[in-house]
């Protein structure tokens, strides 16, 4: 589906009305509904580099004191969005009041308190035939109507969307749709490549759930979200760079000759010899896009990159075509087309040596350029994925012993004989974690009918020594523990690629923002409200709305503080990891049933009470009654003491362990694995764990597990059953 459409900008500025029903008593006239809504509709602009306008976009007003509601792609990455009202005042944006990359919507704030909303109809209403009326202002231009009829509701990369049976043209997205009784029923989002009078809206409960639970960002603060860190990266000569799960993103053309434009990390400046790597991944082979070095920051430096396919290596001595040198240009097997490929360079005060995936392609001798800074840099229209970046003085492939090597081998021919022997075959490769990793990738390529199953090995040792590390980090004091990397980890069970030093930087970092905040120095109340107005307030994390929550972005770490989006027991996590950063002791995990929170205690009259923070519900301070009446509404049990203790950093992973396993049982084992490692004595975990393996045919490790069961005899288990699975095995 989403192949046949395209995000549209614009609403049609005629259109014949279609399969018109008979009115109803409260039907209007369209022509009574456009006076109506007129003074509701607006223009939005995106302002860009020095005041030019990017785009525009329509958008309509939902409340008197300054909310409108458009598309997110209408607002995109603005540096600044104006708003125009129906009587020809422009209103700055102030905020950026909520927003959802899934469903394309956003609501934006202006400071104006006289405005006249729309009313907001309910789109589970919407029938068949119905029909509905599209307002808008074309590429900007006047306000126009056009009115037609639902034709049919479709599923679309899984959103429910509404089809209109409307013409739609290029120019203007957000605008509303209503039905005859002016109701606001969706916003116009999509339209058809295929057929002219066929367009789409999200159904206006969608805006809705960003209505109750807003992620508010006030507008300096909109272009920090993925935004590459200033302390560490210098962007030249343009192209829209922004950052997200540890993975550089670039695109739009530069403003340098041939669409050049860089990314320099100017804090990094390497000494003679030196070498600098990246892995990249391009999204058309006929652009360009990878490693910049000994650059002055402006328009001298070397390139080497990936262009049509083949490896080139050239010299930039100012800032025209005159002064471009191509040193090299060459094919290579080693480069792998359409994928991730890692490309490094070895610079001395003589010569350049250039590799792709460990194969050296070119070698010259050249001394004009030394000194500088090393990055990225791309050109042309090119999009292209970064990662890995870094400076250094070696940073080539670890040599691999030769008796290092055959072990190896050994150890992957004892497995392909005897899969069945994984186990012993996984403990042994994590010793080694990276040259494992890396022979058994080359082996991979090359043993194309055994690649799935040495790419399982290969993820498995990925995750066992993930887990070596999760357990060791866990088994330090409780006061020592470092939750935020813990927590972490688990993403990167997942995510081998993922950069956890970079994450735990970026926390560092927020901390320093508020490191000299005077209400955080002045006690646990006073510092624990600060935390909450810097990440809900000022920085727009929120809670995950709908059916979002049990979406693995919301557990892995990484994504939360990307996203600013999360479940209760992430939010938390960053919040009790961004107050131990500021030395804020008596803040501390909360394990409700039903809900995740944290809480500190203090003495109200001569006894000691627990004051909870609902993280999900944007930092809400809880009194004791609201407590007790939120734990039994989500779980329905009493608030008893026990569950006032503070939870420990180990009892945390564990419960985010457990969401997993049970939000994601078709891919439960490897959460499963984890919380036995942390938990050996979890018999119902084993149990489970049991029946996953069984099922999966994994027999050997189904029977260890009852095994190990039976010899315990844990008493919350039925063992008659264990027993009789153990003997069907």
């Amino acid at each position: 589906m989403r192949a046949l459409l395209i995000p549209v900008l614009c609403l049609a500025v005629s259109g014949a009305a279609m399969g018109k029903k008979p009115k109803t008593a409260d039907e209007k006239p369209v022509t009574e509904l456009t006076e109506a809504a007129r003074p509701s509709i607006v223009t939005i602009t995106q302002i860009g580099r020095g005041g030019s306008h990017e785009a525009l976009g329509t958008g309509f007003v939902i409340s008197a004191d300054g909310l409108i509601a458009t598309n997110l792609h209408v607002i995109g990455n603005a540096r600044r969005l104006q708003v125009q009202f129906v009587d020809g005042k422009l209103q700055d944006v102030t905020e950026i009041h909520a927003t959802d990359p899934l469903l394309d919507l956003a609501i934006v704030r202006v400071a104006r308190k006289d405005l006249q909303p729309l009313p907001l109809g309910d789109s589970t209403q919407v029938k068949q035939g119905q029909s509905v009326v599209a307002l808008g202002h074309p590429q900007g231009l006047e306000f126009s109507v056009v009115e037609g009829v639902v034709s049919a509701f479709r599923e679309v990369e899984g959103t429910r969307m509404i089809q209109i049976a409307i013409p739609i043209e290029e120019g203007n997205s957000g605008g509303p749709l209503l039905d005859r009784e002016g109701r606001v029923q969706g916003i116009l989002t999509l339209k058809s490549l295929i057929k002219e009078n066929l367009g789409f809206a999200h159904p206006i409960n969608e805006l809705k759930l960003l209505i109750d639970k807003p992620n508010p960002i006030p507008m300096e603060r909109w272009l920090t979200v993925g935004r590459l860190d200033p302390k560490r990266w210098l962007t030249l000569m343009g192209g829209r760079w922004t950052q997200h799960v540890g993975i550089i993103h670039v695109e739009d053309s530069g403003d340098g000759f041939g669409g050049r434009a860089l990314c320099l990390a100017p804090s990094e400046a390497p000494t003679l010899p030196f070498e600098a790597t990246v892995t990249v991944k391009m999204d058309d082979e006929s652009g360009a896009a990878g490693l910049v070095f000994c650059s002055d920051g402006h328009n001298q430096h070397y390139g080497f990159y990936p262009s049509g396919g083949k490896l080139r290596l050239t010299r930039f001595n100012g800032p025209d075509v005159f002064s471009w040198t191509i040193l090299a240009d060459v094919p290579s097997n080693a480069y792998r087309k359409g994928e991730w490929n890692t490309l490094r360079v070895h610079v001395d005060d003589k010569k350049i040596q250039c590799y792709v995936n460990d194969a050296l392609v070119v070698e010259r001798e050249d001394d004009v350029l030394r000194g500088g800074c090393a990055g990225l840099c791309k050109f042309r229209q090119t999009e292209a994925n970064f990662k890995n970046f870094a400076v250094g003085a070696s940073l080539g492939r670890q040599e691999i012993s030769k008796e290092l090597t055959e072990s190896v081998k050994r150890e992957l021919e004892g497995f392909l004989a005897k899969p069945a022997e994984r186990d012993t075959t996984v403990e042994k490769l994590a010793t080694e974690p990276v040259v494992a990793r890396s022979v058994l990738e080359d082996r991979a390529r090359s043993l194309e009918e055994q690649a799935a199953s040495l790419r399982k090995l290969e993820k498995e040792v990925h995750r066992r020594s993930v887990t070596v590390e999760l357990v060791k980090l866990l088994e330090q004091p409780a006061e020592k523990t470092d939750l935020l990397r813990a927590a972490l980890l688990i993403a990167k069970h997942d995510n081998a690629d993922l950069d956890v030093d970079a994450y735990v930087r970026l926390v560092e970092r927020m901390a320093d923002e508020l490191r000299g905040d005077p209400a955080v120095k002045k006690d646990t109340d006073a510092a624990a409200h600060r935390l909450v107005s810097y990440l809900f307030e000022e920085n727009g994390f929120h809670g995950s709305r709908g059916e979002d929550m049990k979406n693995l972005s919301n557990s892995y770490l990484n994504e939360v503080l990307d996203d600013r989006e999360g479940v209760p027991i992430t939010l938390s996590v960053v919040y009790l990891e961004l107050a131990r950063r500021l030395g804020i002791k008596d803040l501390h995990g909360v394990s409700l049933p039903g809900r995740f929170m944290v809480g500190f205690d203090r003495k109200v009259e001569g006894k000691k009470e627990t004051t909870l923070i609902d993280l999900f519900s944007g930092g809400k301070f809880l009194k004791p009654l609201e407590a007790e009446t939120l734990v039994m509404d989500s779980a329905g049990m009493a608030l008893e003491d026990k569950y006032l203790e503070p939870a420990t950093p180990k009892a945390i992973i564990l419960r985010m362990l457990y969401n997993l396993a049970s939000w994601k049982p078709e891919q439960s084992l490897g959460y499963l694995d984890l919380i036995l490692a942390i938990e050996p004595t979890s018999a119902r975990e084993r149990f489970a764990r049991a029946m996953m393996r069984a099922r999966s045919g994994d027999i050997a490790g189904a029977k260890t597990d009852l095994e190990k069961i039976l010899d315990e005899q844990p008493r919350e288990l039925d063992m008659e059953r264990v027993e009789a699975l153990y003997h069907s095995l």
